[in-house]
């Protein structure tokens, strides 16, 4: 095991290891040209554009403006540092404001925002020494009003330049911030392939525009934070220091002081290249990490065997390796046949198809949990009352001991659930499908729900479907977000009692009294009664409908690239495929897909589930993980139609359940 995570360290660094340093080495080869600008605009002099001109090409030969460039290159260095570490391939939605509090004040983001202010103060210094003029220096030398005519020259706090250190540390933070809330640190893999400079080139407008804007916000809320707070930061510099104020100066704490237009301006240009450098070295990063790598489909030697295209799949890599391993996937699928022969080819000696079975077995695993995942979603919406499920759902016949039987091994088995659901009456198929549960809610614990409870033949004893058959008919009223084990009670009309949990159930009324539990179950409704009445609480604690969508669709890039990977697969296996290893996998990869496009027509059905995308506007900022469930849909349903485009009246013969032979009938009529 420990050999196994070693050798997927190694493979990251591997792949990801030349991409970090060719995005550092060309941030800090770009940092000359953006500090070139920066002292360009900060010396603006319209009405004397020669002189303006000709002293901004001077500075830039100064030794200071070449100690800072090194100084800004080891904040570059600092910052890539922190986006190798936060970056995510599957981004971290909050569903409530609670959560959203939690991200941000938990120890990685302090750590993160702290260092980020530093780098930003570090910045803002840079600035500062590079603007020149009444920004260079800290103390400054001054005359005490008091005393004009022996004047005595003391040093006093150059409050412009306190002002421009503080401004770049709120930044540095403020920087950190967003990065958090709006998902920065998430890696979005590009849907056309292009090369790098034109990814670059494509998203520089949008950087520079993006930085123009967001440091304009930003130095707005800075100066309404020195309004309130600024005389803390001062006092305290003064009292350290031993410096003194000069009187002669308005203090930039006031209103007057504030509406100084070149410290605006000033101020303004330098969040504009604190956000720009650090932008650039992002978006570096971004493009690098997530271009496309090859992986081998055979092992050329056999150390070489831990780094092809099916082990890679099958194993547990880092999400990163994972993902570009499917990326490859898909892109060899459509445009590499040679490739493709290397998944159809049998292994020397035995003539098996080891790789077809690792890719396409990987594949129906990612797509079977992803229903399993989508039915868990739907079940708890219905049991929480905020779904209503179709009618047809609700019926359950009775069962035979031979369908008994079935249910039992399809509890156990999760691998062939898509299967047996498939072979399944359509009125007994949902309630045949087991749920993928979180390990927060097993039977009996008080976060089980009466649905989830009743799919595994646990009954609530004060449910209306106590002893009776469920019907359609029959209005579900308050239901119950709490049970209790002691109160489960197995319908014996239906199911036999399980023994591991009639075991389980009079294990735990041995240890726990029944009233004591009971006890602790009232206290506990009351105190959920008592906070769900509190406007307040409820605004941290309730989770936002679209937030909770997307964050059951926020890795279906996975998904996506499994779906187009195994269906251009197939297809090319009508002509390419000499051995027909893809034809005894063939009825398993229809069931899942139409299996899959079942459950998500029926998620676009629920409340609060919009069937349209949102409308996603040119930013910096990527927010194309919002809209991946419309883009799992139509994926889903364009393999299918890929599949039954090519094999046309074949699929007749394929063995697929009743239900799945109208549906297909519907693709291949082109009526879906």
């Amino acid at each position: 095991m420990e050999g196994a995570a070693g050798g997927q360290r190694a493979l990251l660094r591997q792949v990801l290891g030349w991409r970090v340093a060719a995005a550092v080495t060309w941030s800090v080869l770009l940092l000359p040209l953006c500090t070139a600008a920066f002292i360009v605009l900060s010396g603006l002099d319209p009405f004397h554009p020669v002189r303006w001109i000709s002293n901004s090409f001077n500075d830039l030969y100064t030794s200071y403006v070449i100690f800072c460039i090194f100084l800004m290159s080891v904040v570059i260095i600092v910052i890539s540092i922190f986006n190798v570490e936060f970056y995510a391939v599957v981004p971290s939605i909050p569903c409530s404001r609670l959560a959203l509090i939690g991200k941000i004040i938990h120890p990685q983001q302090v750590i993160h925002s702290f260092v980020h202010a530093v780098m930003g103060m570090l910045v803002a210094w840079c600035a500062t020494v590079m603007t020149k003029g009444r920004f260079q220096f800290l103390a400054v030398s001054c005359t005490p009003s008091e005393s004009l005519e022996d004047a005595v020259p003391q040093m006093c706090l150059n409050e412009y330049h306190l002002f421009f250190l503080l401004s770049g540390a709120f930044l540095g933070y403020s920087y950190s911030l967003f990065f958090l809330i709006n998902n920065m640190n998430y890696l979005p893999f590009p849907i056309i392939q292009q090369y790098k400079y034109l990814r670059f080139r494509r998203s520089l407008p949008l950087l520079i525009k993006h930085s123009c804007v967001e440091s304009l916000y930003f130095v707005r809320n800075f100066c309404v934070t020195y309004y309130f707070f600024g005389y803390i930061p001062k006092v305290w510099i003064c009292t350290t220091m031993g410096l003194h104020t000069d009187s002669k100066l308005h203090p930039l704490d006031t209103l007057s002081g504030l509406l100084d237009l070149s410290l605006f301006y000033h101020t303004w240009l330098s969040g504009v290249f604190l956000l720009m450098t650090w932008y650039i070295a992002w978006l570096l990063f971004k493009i690098y990490a997530t271009e496309s790598h090859h992986f081998p489909i055979q092992p050329t030697f056999a150390q070489e065997t831990d780094q092809c295209l099916p082990k890679i799949l099958n194993s547990n890599p880092p999400l990163l390796i994972k993902f570009l391993a499917l990326q490859d996937l898909m892109l060899l699928s459509q445009y590499s046949p040679v490739r493709r022969q290397e998944v159809f080819s049998l292994s020397q000696p035995g003539g098996h198809p080891h790789n077809w079975t690792a890719i396409s077995r990987e594949c129906l695993s990612l797509l079977s949990d992803l229903t399993q995942r989508l039915i868990a979603q739907q079940e708890a919406a219905a049991a929480n009352g905020r779904a209503k499920p179709p009618v047809g759902e609700l019926k359950v016949p009775p069962q035979t001991p031979g369908a008994a039987g079935i249910e039992d091994m399809s509890f156990q088995s999760q691998r062939s659930n898509i299967v047996l659901r498939a072979s399944m009456s359509p009125l007994v198929k949902p309630s045949l499908m087991p749920v993928k549960t979180s390990p927060g809610s097993e039977v009996g614990s008080p976060f089980s729900s009466p649905a989830l409870s009743y799919k595994m033949g646990v009954v609530d004893v004060k449910s209306p479907w106590h002893g009776t058959v469920p019907s359609p008919h029959v209005t579900r009223r308050g239901p119950k977000l709490w049970t209790s084990v002691s109160d489960q009670q197995m319908n014996g009309s239906h199911h036999e009692p399980s023994p591991v949990l009639s075991a389980a159930r009079t294990g735990s009324e041995a240890v726990q009294p029944r009233f004591i539990y009971t006890w602790l179950q009232n206290k506990q409704e009351q105190i959920k009664n008592f906070l769900s009445k509190r406007a307040l609480i409820m605004y941290f604690f309730s989770k936002h409908p679209e937030a909770s969508i997307q964050a059951v669709f926020c890795d279906a890039q996975m998904h996506i690239w499994a779906l187009e990977g195994l269906s251009h697969l197939v297809a090319a296996s009508f002509t390419e495929d000499q051995f027909g290893v893809v034809q005894t996998t063939l009825p398993a990869i229809l069931n899942t897909l139409l299996t899959l496009q079942e459950v998500v027509d029926r998620h676009f059905k629920l409340p609060h589930v919009s069937s349209k995308p949102p409308r996603i506007s040119g930013s910096l900022v990527d927010t194309s993980y919002k809209t991946l469930r419309f883009a799992l849909r139509a994926s889903l349903k364009t393999a299918l139609y890929r599949i039954t485009t090519v094999f046309g009246e074949h699929l007749n013969a394929v063995q697929v359940s009743t239900e799945h032979k109208k549906r297909l009938q519907q693709f291949l009529d082109y009526k879906e």
